[in-house]
């Protein structure tokens, strides 16, 4: 659709503010003269880490880039940044994309869906960027799409999963991972229906925070497990902002239920560890999304983890094209293995190159932008993640790895028929 009724909208709206703008992950509210707050401008990195091009010349393509570096997201957001920054810093010692090197332009949007408006608006107009990337949460890629697709502007994204990202009737987004929200715990929940009768748990209790995303992992779960007959017994709804689980883990341990299943984010399932282990409750199996993936989370609930299931849509040890290359650039640059978060982050990259490279342009415009959609709905890449494509509203066509805390480590247990597998699903799972 071309820059219309939606963009008069947004302009009439009043959005044209400037929000801050991003620094490092380290200090990821100060950039610039902007400090992190509206008014700044945004803050270019060249190869996520000062590179030198590689031997590229000419003018940079410049990407803009909205994230919650501050705010309830800022732990996977940081992620993310950390993803992208590394993707560029390939790509520019490569030579950049054809033949130009790469700058990211980032700007921390504090968690808030305004400040993520009127980011993007500022990065497309005033900004003049070539190309924009997506921000990390639903909640944030929803509004952040919208301008995208009233400027006719390719919007692929590392984490808007949830199933009405895709009802929205966007022409330029996509979901650069394996799979949408409400399929992420489908391989767990295979292997929970496929369990001998009299090992089956019959049970299950669900806490989910009021998020997109988060209710879709464990709505996904619920329907699936209750579909086979696992009854619900509790089905709590938490705001984003709660920071005290008590009165919901008192409710969880009274039910006593066989499973439970956490919506979560990172505070979030770290706090629902802690009240479970308060009261003592040990369930036959806990599934929690988002939190268990990065590598804090053991700290954060003081080793807890023994036993936790997360859906993970990537796995460090895979042997897929060119993810040992990913991981020791991380490792160079940010000093740590990747997460999950940053691995979408560097698959965005991957497939909005491969499709610059392929179309031969990258700048604003329909005619390029919507060429480039076109590339990648008609094509699979190959990304850190596995083979990636998408139908036409822009979903990703695979699945999610079962991942498991085991003595201090996260293992890959599930598909139990997949080479990331490192280790059976530990049934029941230890105490805490």
């Amino acid at each position: 659709m071309g820059g219309g009724a939606r963009r008069v909208a947004l302009v009439l709206a009043g959005v044209l503010l400037v929000a801050g703008c991003a620094g490092t992950p380290e200090d990821p509210t100060a950039a610039g003269d902007g400090g992190g707050q509206a008014g700044g401008t945004a803050e270019p990195v060249a190869g996520g880490a000062g590179g030198d091009g590689g031997g590229a010349s000419g003018d940079p393509i410049r990407i803009g880039i909205s994230l919650p570096l501050s705010g309830d997201f800022s732990e996977p957001g940081v992620g993310v940044q950390q993803g992208y920054e590394v993707w560029a810093e390939s790509v520019n010692r490569a030579g950049g994309l054809l033949g130009r090197p790469v700058e990211l332009l980032f700007r921390d949007d504090a968690s808030d869906p305004n400040r993520v408006v009127s980011d993007y608006e500022s990065l497309i107009t005033q900004e003049e960027v070539d190309l924009v990337f997506g921000p990390f949460s639903t909640r944030l890629v929803i509004p952040a799409a919208e301008v995208a697709e009233s400027y006719d502007m390719l919007f692929v994204e590392p984490a808007g999963a949830a199933p009405e990202v895709f009802e929205q009737g966007f022409e330029y987004l996509f979901y650069a991972a394996p799979a949408v929200a409400n399929d992420h715990y489908n391989y767990l929940a295979d292997w929970i229906l496929a369990l001998p009768e009299d090992q089956r748990p019959q049970t299950a209790a669900y806490a989910a925070m009021d998020d997109p995303f988060a209710q879709g992992t464990a709505y996904g779960l619920k329907d699936r497990l209750e579909a086979g007959g696992i009854e619900t017994v509790v089905d709590e709804v938490y705001p984003p902002d709660t920071t005290d689980f008590s009165a919901i883990g008192a409710r969880v341990a009274a039910a006593d239920a066989d499973i439970v299943v956490g919506g979560t984010q990172f505070e979030d399932a770290v706090g629902l560890v802690r009240s479970f282990q308060e009261l003592g409750y040990q369930p036959r199996l806990a599934a929690f999304s988002t939190g268990p993936t990065l590598p804090e989370f053991d700290e954060a609930v003081s080793g807890a983890t023994e036993g936790i299931l997360s859906p993970v849509g990537y796995a460090v040890g895979a042997e897929i094209e060119g993810n040992a290359e990913f991981a020791a650039l991380h490792e160079e640059l940010h000093g740590t293995p990747p997460t999950e978060d940053a691995a979408n982050g560097y698959t965005v990259g991957q497939v909005v190159a491969a499709a610059v490279e392929a179309v031969g342009c990258a700048e604003q415009g329909e005619e390029c932008q919507r060429a480039l959609a076109d590339h990648i709905r008609a094509n699979e890449f190959q990304t850190v993640v596995g083979p990636l494509s998408f139908d036409e509203a822009g979903r990703p066509q695979s699945a999610h790895l079962i991942q498991q805390w085991q003595g201090g480590e996260v293992q890959i247990v599930l598909p139990e028929d997949s080479d990331a597998v490192t280790a059976e699903v530990q049934f029941p799972k230890a105490e805490w």
